[in-house]
């Protein structure tokens, strides 16, 4: 592995770079995105159960807002719980925001790496490729050339060994986090009308 690494010369270097950063990313946000870190499907009955026994003092609030994501959109329109509707909302929807771009942390770093590393492959090919033929003497041979351009063709191998599972879990966490910002929404539209007296539960 070493001796290809050496033979496909410098322009992996960065490639492998980006490889480290990629894997540290996908490790992170698979383990930043579980569901039950971010929206547990028991908070909602818990905090309007709780709201209905003590009201929304300061107390419940904090905890709730430093429980999860969820926690943080629920208890936004819990501190306004004595404002009109339309307030309620507001907060929620500007707190939502916020919330929204902590899930979306690192994606887009990771994009950009399943995008570029491509690219970086296909530079590292050509550099190799100027190289093979700004050396290539008149007793090189044909078995020479072919060693030559196999050894270039690895650094487009390894773009698009870094490029593929970047841009799949790229696309993987973004519809993660869009389903998980529309689930808030929900539950948090629910918390508004059970507050206003709109419905049960």
């Amino acid at each position: 592995m070493f001796a290809i690494i050496q033979g496909a010369g410098w322009p992996i270097w960065p490639l492998i770079l980006a490889s480290i950063i990629a894997l540290a990313i996908i490790g992170e946000r698979g383990w930043s995105l579980r569901r039950a870190l971010v929206a547990p499907a028991d908070l909602l009955p818990k905090v309007v159960a709780e709201f209905r026994q003590n009201g929304a003092s300061a107390e419940m609030v904090d905890r709730v807002a430093a429980h999860s994501p969820l926690g943080e959109v629920l208890a936004a329109g819990l501190r306004n719980v004595r404002s009109s509707r339309e307030v309620m909302k507001g907060s929620i929807e500007e707190t939502g925001r916020g919330v929204a771009m902590q899930l979306e942390r690192y994606l887009t770093t990771l994009g950009t790496i399943a995008g570029m590393a491509p690219l970086l492959g296909l530079f590292g090919t050509v550099i190799g490729m100027i190289e093979i033929f700004g050396a290539q003497s008149a007793a090189g041979t044909p078995a020479q050339l072919a060693q030559g351009i196999s050894i270039a063709l690895y650094n487009t191998a390894f773009g698009l060994i870094v490029a593929i599972p970047s841009m799949i879990a790229y696309r993987h966490y973004r519809a993660q986090v869009d389903a998980y910002v529309v689930d808030m929404e929900l539950q948090a539209v629910k918390l508004v009308e059970v507050v206003h007296g709109e419905r049960l539960a």
